[in-house]
């Protein structure tokens, strides 16, 4: 099998620069450490969600859930 010395150009999904998708990029598909960063941070202050559709059935088995506070789950 041939191998292709072609890198591929991706879009960093931070600031959309090209950067090479390969092994000399560690921050891959970033463009830079400070973007990876930026979309950490993104994340831990929730501006990211990945959404959550609620159904009837859930509502209705969330109010036979009984807490007992002495119990721990640890």
């Amino acid at each position: 099998m041939l191998k292709s010395n072609t890198v591929t150009l991706v879009a960093c999904p931070t600031c959309q620069k090209k950067s090479p998708w390969s092994q000399e990029n560690p921050d891959r598909p970033f463009c830079s450490a400070r973007c990876k960063l930026i979309d950490l941070g993104a994340w831990a202050s929730e501006s990211y969600s990945i959404p959550q559709q609620t159904s009837e059935e859930d509502e209705i088995f969330s109010e036979d859930l009984v807490v007992d506070k002495n119990k721990s789950f640890l």
